[in-house]
Parts: C-alpha cells; sequence; structure tokens
C-alpha cells in the first residue's frame, strides 16, 4: 500500500471513529506537523495524536474526499475537500491540499494548505 493510501486510510479511522492511533503510528519520532492556523508545528507521534484529535474535535462530522493523488517513494500530495458539521451542528466545506515527506517510509513532515478564512467565516457564522 502507498503511503498516500496509508494515510487516506489512516485519516477515515479519525474521521469516522475518532481512533488517532493508526495515524499517529504513521509519523517518525522527528516528523513535523503544521498547517496555516498553528502558530508553531507539532512534532512526532505525540504531536500527530494531538494534531489529529484537535482536528477531529473540531467537527461533529466530517468526511473527506480526494480528487488528485500523487506520490513518490519519498513525497505524496494530496488534494481534498472536507465536508460535514462543525461540533455546533453547522454546516461546513472547505478545500485544501497536503504535502506530506516520507523519504524513508514514516513521515518527517505533513503540511495541510487551505484559506483559514474559509472554514474561519463558517465557524464565526455558527456562533
Amino acid at each position: 500500500m502507498s503511503k498516500a493510501n496509508e494515510f487516506i486510510e489512516a485519516l477515515r479511522r479519525i474521521e469516522e471513529r475518532g481512533d488517532v492511533e493508526p495515524m499517529a503510528r504513521l509519523f517518525a519520532p522527528s516528523a513535523e506537523l503544521s498547517n496555516p492556523t498553528m502558530s508553531r508545528p507539532l512534532h512526532g507521534p505525540d504531536g500527530a495524536r494531538d494534531f489529529w484529535r484537535g482536528y477531529r474535535h473540531t467537527f461533529g462530522e466530517v468526511q473527506s474526499e480526494f480528487r488528485c493523488v500523487v506520490g513518490s517513494d519519498r513525497a505524496s500530495v494530496l488534494e481534498w475537500k472536507s465536508r460535514g458539521t462543525l461540533s455546533s451542528g453547522a454546516v461546513f466545506s472547505y478545500d485544501g491540499v497536503s504535502v506530506i515527506e516520507h523519504p524513508a517510509g514514516l513521515i518527517t513532515r505533513f503540511k495541510a494548505y487551505f484559506d483559514p478564512r474559509a472554514l474561519g467565516l463558517q465557524l464565526e457564522h455558527a456562533a
């Protein structure tokens, strides 16, 4: 299974069941995780657990669809759209791209790119 497919399968487990462990196991001890809403990156499998728990707790329900997935033995790029409800029950939809570096098998860097205003505006309207 490609690293991109392993990542997608682990994300589905987070979205459907809140189980972050399969995702945390994909990250190297020195891994770095970040997105535009974070002031500083998180690190390693523990950082991955915190990152993905925070992701899941933002939403009541969430499902991500992948439009384009490109990968090599060193890195993967995933274009996605996520939809669902916020924890308040408000409906949301936003899209972006995630870059995953995995030169030695484990993920060493995860960076998600999206317009935080798209989700922020929806969060604002939910309040």
